[in-house]
């Protein structure tokens, strides 16, 4: 099981959630930022990324940072799906916001804040369950058992406080590029901007890796977005 960050936050909600983090990580900080960046969605049209000219209005006003994926993402999900990895996402972003990066990314399950949507427009509120730090980890024991796994045979990637208790029930947690307070639970350290360091750590050669590629009409390495 992975979980990806997915850049989706607002310029200054980012900043608040940063601050959060520099404070601690802890979840009321995390809470306070996550509130902030919901307001500032009230009364905007859910799905902008349906209208590019609209969506890049709506960024040019409000701040709005489109969602990635870290270089070495696709590559790394490419190659678990095709040796029958099942992989996944839990994010505290927003699904409106992350369900087509997930989609391209062929996910099995994927997790992140419902925005509630009245009369067309988001409230800036939330429906169902907040994912917060607690959830992630209920997430991926959920996936788990769909998948007919027991944790031992997870592995869950994170960098944030958030992402503690994830780490902590997974068979293999990994900090990707994480705050210091992680890397103490996490069973391994990625240090640098790649997520494919992963499928090293998981012992999976390169030739399974050319193979994924192959096989999805990539020639050759895989060029740095």
């Amino acid at each position: 099981m992975l979980r990806l960050r997915l850049d989706a936050d607002h310029r200054r909600g980012h900043r608040d959630a940063g601050r959060a983090r520099r404070q601690g990580g802890g979840s009321r900080g995390g809470h306070r930022a996550r509130d902030a960046r919901r307001a500032r969605l009230r009364g905007v049209p859910p799905r902008t990324r349906e209208n590019p000219r609209r969506a890049r209005r709506f960024r040019d006003r409000r701040g709005c940072r489109r969602h990635r994926a870290h270089p070495g993402a696709r590559t790394t999900i490419r190659t678990l799906n095709s040796m029958g990895y099942r992989t996944a996402v839990v994010s505290g972003g927003f699904i409106q916001v992350l369900e087509g990066l997930a989609e391209e990314l062929e996910l099995d399950y994927v997790r992140a804040n419902t925005l509630e949507i009245e009369d067309g427009k988001l409230t800036g509120r939330v429906t169902g369950k907040i994912v917060d730090r607690q959830a992630k980890a209920d997430f991926l024991a959920e996936f788990a058992a769909d998948s007919g796994l027991t944790m031992n045979q997870t592995v869950a990637v994170g960098d944030g406080a958030n992402d503690i208790d994830m780490l902590s029930r997974a068979g293999l947690g990994i900090a990707f590029n994480a705050k210091p307070a992680l890397k103490e639970v996490a069973d391994a350290s990625v240090n640098h901007p790649f997520l494919d360091e992963v499928l090293y750590i998981l012992g999976i050669p390169r030739e399974e890796i050319d193979h994924a590629n192959s096989s999805a009409g990539i020639d050759g390495r895989v060029p740095l977005p």
